[in-house]
């Protein structure tokens, strides 16, 4: 891989040489970059980017590692981190922010100043730009809701655009992001007043909710299976189905929650792809429906 790494630097980068991607997953699964590049603000990151398409470099971009499910071989591209930008800013019901910022981090910003809206992402692990690419979404909320337009890189043009509300193409877990033709750097987040009293007890009552139902004790990309129709709840499917606590090698389903793939120690790539085949195969066997595995698969 020809790149310049000294030119890398200079640019305001961290570099990590050979850096194993399990290290930044919640599922704990992932091989090894040959780099490992951290924009240190969102203009070196725009500039690091302009510099890795020009030279027709394999890229990647990751957030917080969350809903994303990466290949245990050594990987042929570098990977950049969103992890440093996270800037925000509020006027009003406006927030404004970076797409590094974790999503959970951000509903508590938007409690302390008695902003309502977010509170469905109180417990929704990964980034900004994480929930933004997949219209992240719990306990009846979702990203599109609430957000009202995206900064971003358009990998074409090769320089930033603002896409309104229409434009970003979101549905059930989809945006224009998965197109892979856009890079969201920042967004816009419209939200309203009200008692901070009721949305703390809001976020609180979730909060309970999630530790209580999910298996948040242990690694995993978080709900592993779209519901192929709005009726159809594949956590209470796979239960029906008697494979709850089902494994292959340390890859489990979650005897909490069904619908979660959990790493119970050393569980490789291999082993969750293997047992979520099995999953859909019974699925598809006994009711007829195709499961879409929902985290972001790297090859």
């Amino acid at each position: 891989m020809n790149i310049d790494l000294k030119y890398l630097y200079s640019l305001g980068n961290t570099i990590l040489i050979n850096e194993p991607l399990k290290m930044h997953t919640t599922i704990k699964v992932g091989g090894i970059t040959p780099y490992y590049i951290i924009p240190k603000t969102k203009q070196i990151f725009i500039n690091t980017l302009d510099y890795i398409i020009e030279n027709k470099i394999n890229f990647k971009i990751i957030g917080g590692g969350a809903n994303l499910l990466i290949n245990d071989d050594t990987l042929n591209f570098v990977v950049l981190s969103t992890e440093y930008l996270t800037g925000y800013s509020l006027n009003e019901n406006i927030l404004i922010s970076e797409v590094g910022i974790p999503i959970s981090r951000l509903s508590y910003i938007a409690m302390e100043n008695s902003l309502s809206g977010l509170e469905f992402a109180v417990g929704i692990p990964g980034s900004l730009g994480g929930a933004l690419f997949m219209n992240a979404g719990a306990y009846g909320g979702q990203m599109s809701d609430i957000v009202t337009e995206v900064e971003a890189y358009d990998i074409i043009e090769r320089k930033t655009i603002i896409l309104k509300k229409e434009l970003l193409n979101f549905n059930y877990r989809k945006s224009i992001f998965q197109e892979r033709r856009y890079i969201s750097l920042s967004a816009k987040i419209n939200l309203y007043k009200k008692d901070i009293t009721n949305i703390k007890n809001k976020m609180k009552e979730l909060s309970e909710k999630r530790w209580e139902k999910q298996p948040l004790e242990f690694p995993s990309a978080g709900s592993f299976f779209k519901r192929p129709k709005p009726d159809f709840y594949v956590g209470t499917t796979i239960e029906k189905l008697g494979l709850k606590g089902f494994s292959i090698g340390d890859a489990e389903v979650s005897n909490k929650h069904a619908g979660f793939i959990i790493n119970k120690g050393n569980a490789k790539f291999e082993d969750i792809i293997n047992l979520a085949e099995k999953i859909k195969k019974v699925v598809k066997e006994k009711y007829g429906e195709d499961l879409e595995i929902e985290p972001e698969i790297w090859w």
